[in-house]
């Protein structure tokens, strides 16, 4: 049997470079690396993870090195190396091997081929005057000897030294005028491998013991979740074939429990339900009898949910259709418990998903908040008198939570607002002890609202 051979850096950057211009022309990252050769794809998610999380940085980089911007493949290629190299403690290379292996990609790609020489020269220039072009590109002036004359980052800067668009930045200055800073910061930092365990076929201390004995180690989180100590391709871990556990962040592991916790032989509607992680979460829950709808626009994403189901053991009823179109799909029979995980900007995830930030315009959140609200106001009638709707979105943005619910519990007077989680934002281990104020442990940014229809007088 031949063994594979080593894929080159060159190869890798190529790839990163097309995948890059995909997603600058709005395809979603992980649309772009299906797009790439099985072979290639593990080591370009990192470089393009890495990329995506360095962008604004390369580009004022860019920016400082050339007067106008290079065709889409060849800017791509200039950007991917900027980020890569730039910040030499966490380069995942050598900075001149990077430098080295652009210009081959360039060379070995008959679109690039011609612009190899000027991003030859772009890079060594960037070599040669690192220091000086970062201050640059923080929006200060530097002196001959590379000193800063005007320290201050200007707004331009802030896009530099944040890696995030001006518009997302200035928005939670706006919602969190203290904490802003370290939730970017956060933002920019890989997640862990986060796992919930299915409590219907295992329990926590079973699977970290079968873990244990294959040299997996893990933390528990909450009441159902486990963090790795390293990411692993999930059919390296045992019991993910047996349906034993499914990867989700802890912060997403809130959902099923808020909503269901003290119910059963309900009727339950996860809305927007695709790709159907908390639709098993609340089927684990749930003992048998109660009855979960799981609802999806999306032909091929509901599959994802059926398969998901299947593999764990579960079983719900899943349904193409529009949630807010109710006439279309709607039997007529009340629910006792309704999940709304909205469509949103996912702001929240972006530790997962880096070029969710580079996708987002600033016209998007009103946009999702129009349809955020749309889905409130039609799916509450569907929920009887008594029962429960948890309001779910994976944003940090105010308008898409405190304030879409705000506006909500006021004009429906047969609405009850409990005490909740409201808006978790993002943190890891390393995030200010002023940020962990309402959940433990390393998650992404949620919003949650449980809202309860009173019973008539």
């Amino acid at each position: 049997m031949t063994q594979a051979q080593p894929v080159a850096l060159w190869q890798q950057l190529q790839a990163v470079a097309h995948a890059l211009v995909l997603v600058r022309k709005g395809t979603s990252g992980t649309a772009a690396l299906d797009a790439v050769a099985l072979a290639l794809r593990p080591g370009v998610q990192a470089l393009l993870f890495h990329v995506l999380r360095q962008l604004g940085r390369a580009q004022a980089l860019r920016d400082q090195l050339v007067s106008r911007t290079p065709a889409p493949l060849a800017d791509a290629l200039l950007c991917s190396a900027l980020a890569l190299a730039w910040d030499e403690a966490v380069a995942p290379y050598d900075p001149h091997t990077l430098v080295n292996q652009t210009v081959e990609a360039a060379k070995k790609n008959r679109n690039t081929q011609g612009q190899a020489n000027f991003l030859n020269a772009c890079l060594r220039r960037f070599l040669r005057e690192r220091d000086a072009l970062v201050l640059a590109s923080d929006g200060a002036v530097a002196d001959t000897h590379g000193n800063a004359v005007k320290p201050e980052v200007s707004k331009h800067g802030l896009v530099a030294k944040w890696n995030h668009p001006l518009w997302w930045i200035e928005l939670l200055q706006r919602d969190y005028p203290d904490q802003w800073q370290s939730i970017l910061e956060t933002n920019n930092q890989a997640a862990p491998m986060a796992v919930r365990v299915n409590v219907q076929r295992t329990s926590r201390e079973a699977l970290l013991a079968q873990w244990e004995k294959v040299g997996l180690t893990a933390t528990p989180v909450g009441d159902y979740g486990l963090v790795l100590d390293k990411a692993r391709a999930v059919h390296d871990i045992p019991g993910f074939a047996d349906g034993l556990w499914s990867v989700q962040d802890p912060a997403a592991q809130c959902a099923a429990p808020l909503l269901v916790n003290g119910l059963n032989n309900i009727r339950v509607l996860d809305a927007c339900a695709a790709p159907g992680g908390k639709t098993a979460h609340l089927l684990e829950l749930l003992e048998p009898g109660s009855q979960v709808i799981a609802l999806d626009i999306d032909a091929k994403r509901c599959e994802r949910i059926d398969q998901n189901l299947q593999r764990l053991g579960l079983k719900a009823e899943t349904v193409v259709a529009d949630a807010a179109q109710p006439k279309t799909w709607w039997d007529g029979q009340l629910f006792d418990a309704i999940l709304l995980d909205a469509p949103c900007s996912a702001s929240g995830i972006v530790r997962r998903h880096p070029d969710v930030r580079w996708l987002r315009r600033a016209s998007d959140i009103a946009q999702l908040a129009s349809i955020q609200k749309n889905l409130l106001k039609t799916l509450w009638p569907l929920l009887r008198p008594g029962g429960r709707m948890l309001y779910v979105t994976c944003s940090v943005f105010r308008e898409e939570g405190e304030l879409q619910v705000k506006t909500f519990v006021e004009h429906n007077t047969d609405c009850t607002l409990h005490p909740c989680l409201g808006h978790l934002r993002p943190q890891n281990s390393q995030t200010p002890a002023a940020l962990v104020d309402n959940l433990a442990g390393d998650h992404d940014g949620f919003y949650y609202a449980l809202l309860e229809k009173r019973l008539p007088a």
